[in-house]
């Protein structure tokens, strides 16, 4: 006979509380599952198995308990009508098949993902994950919801908020993609039903909106190129960092950080990019060779190109933390550069890599090799890159005609 207590293991975790397992036992032998729910020792009722008032949110939680109780009873009732007698394996397996009823919060939900992408060392896109959640929790007021409360409705209010906050279209983009990928997420693992999936109603195409542009001409990149740093010489990393972007098909400023030089083979550059894992073989162009002659010639005693890494043993989120403090200097340098310049357009660390795309389309280069040369899954990906196209090149495509 199996049987079932949901009770609080008196192994303390690191943030000082005591987590709530469902205990079984069977033949003398136990397992222990863990429900992801913890308190303190006093805020736990041992003799009613549920959280005491002090708890914030005690009534949700113990309903959750109570529906876990009521299916892990249902698991060996069932199995004793069948007249079979299943082992604690099968009754975890069992259990686990009904993750859906288990009613883990969105908000647990969220934090355990973020948890898992720093876990495996992917920490831009949990602060990504992380920014989103403060974002919507600051709509909901902290309120604690499940995956069926997502609803339209809701996304539709979302987006009044984020717009009275001053949002526009394609920052409420981002924030709706994060709520979709969690919720695709949660449907994979069993923790939501595709039956509430919101996004078939709430679309996010409508967020597109007109697409800014974001590439520097050929005219431009000269006057960035031709920029005199003796007399602005602290802008000259600035400088550099930009035009070797340019000129490696539009490196991402995380992968410049990173390379080392064992990256460097010949007369070619090869790594693999930190967003998509793809691994790119690049070509050393001449402005390219000149920067890295240039940090050749200060005889660091480092592996990385680049004199931004300044401690060779730091961890995924210290190397995270690194490239936001460096990437914010850089953008402002970005802007100096720009106006010294008289360069008009905007800009920033990934104008490089739009600037790369368009300027080859301007050249005749056809879209797939761009599309290869930037290491895009798909065309589509690329032709969104080629969307700010000035006018004046249309206009000349069309002239052809005549």
């Amino acid at each position: 006979m199996i049987n079932i207590k949901i009770i609080q293991r008196t192994k303390v975790l690191s943030n000082g509380l005591f987590p709530i397992y469902l205990r079984v036992t069977k033949d003398r032998k136990t397992k222990f599952i863990s429900l992801k729910l913890s308190c303190e020792k006093s805020q736990w009722n041992e003799l009613k198995s549920e959280f005491r008032k002090g708890v914030k949110h005690y009534q949700q939680f113990n309903n959750s308990l109570d529906d876990i109780w009521k299916r892990a009873e249902k698991i060996v009732s069932d199995a004793l009508g069948r007249g079979e007698d299943i082992s604690l394996e099968e009754f975890e397996e069992l259990f686990f098949n009904f993750k859906l009823d288990r009613k883990v919060t969105v908000n647990e939900y969220w934090d355990e993902h973020i948890e898992d992408m720093n876990k495996s060392g992917r920490t831009g896109n949990a602060r990504f994950f992380k920014d989103s959640k403060n974002s919507f929790f600051k709509f909901l007021e902290d309120k604690i919801i499940y995956f069926k409360d997502i609803t339209p409705a809701l996304l539709d209010k979302y987006e009044v908020f984020l717009r009275s906050s001053g949002g526009i279209d394609s920052g409420i983009a981002v924030k709706m993609r994060a709520i979709r990928a969690l919720f695709n997420s949660a449907i994979k693992k069993g923790y939501a039903h595709k039956d509430h999936y919101p996004f078939d109603a709430y679309k996010l195409s409508k967020l597109k909106g007109k697409a800014n542009k974001r590439a520097l001409s050929l005219d431009s990149i000269q006057k960035v190129k031709s920029f005199d740093t003796n007399e602005n010489p602290t802008l000259l990393n600035t400088k550099n960092y930009f035009l070797f972007s340019y000129y490696t098909g539009g490196m991402n400023f995380y992968d410049i950080m990173k390379l080392t030089w064992d990256n460097i083979v010949g007369d070619r550059i090869i790594y693999v990019r930190s967003k998509t894992k793809g691994r790119f073989t690049i070509k050393i162009l001449e402005p390219v060779e000149e920067i890295l002659n240039f940090y050749r010639g200060q005889l660091r005693d480092t592996k990385y190109v680049f004199p931004i890494i300044v401690n060779e043993d730091s961890t995924p989120i210290q190397l995270e933390y690194r490239k936001e403090k460096t990437l914010k200097r850089f953008n402002k340098d970005l802007k100096k550069i720009a106006e010294i310049c008289e360069i008009e357009d905007k800009i920033t660390s990934y104008v490089a890599r739009h600037s790369f795309a368009t300027n080859l389309k301007q050249k005749g280069v056809s879209t797939d090799i761009i599309s290869e040369a930037m290491g895009h899954q798909n065309l589509a990906i690329t032709q969104a890159y080629l969307k700010g196209l000035e006018n004046d090149v249309i206009d000349d495509a069309l002239s052809k005609l005549l």
